[in-house]
């Protein structure tokens, strides 16, 4: 559960981040994440996550939405059996919080921006 998202930081189950991370639908969560292309989010970007093989994947596009999906990402996404949602991160962790009780939710998140 996320209990609170601001620019640039996340708090998830009382634990405080700074840095752009990714939460693996196991829990885990691997911070200080970089993406190729600064403000792109790409296929390669989230790799591991598709691996991790969730139902959904959330994508926290910033305070103000300027990280940018590469166009065909949810297509390519949904053809793999995953949902793509990308939002700007309060909708998104509203939507992560709503989600991860009942599917398998991974989720990227840029906390800046």
């Amino acid at each position: 559960m996320i209990t609170s998202c601001s620019f640039g930081v996340m708090v998830i189950e009382g634990k405080k981040y700074t840095s752009d991370l990714i939460i693996y639908p196991d829990g885990n969560i691997e911070d200080s994440w970089w993406r190729r292309k600064g403000h792109g989010l790409s296929l390669d970007d989230i790799s591991k996550l598709i691996e991790s093989k969730p139902e959904v994947i959330i994508a926290g596009t910033g305070a103000s939405g300027l990280m940018r999906p590469e166009p065909e990402l949810d297509k390519v996404l949904l053809k793999k059996g995953i949902r793509f949602i990308a939002q700007p991160n309060r909708k998104a962790v509203k939507i992560y919080n709503e989600l991860s009780s009942t599917k398998r939710v991974g989720a990227c998140f840029h906390l800046t921006c």
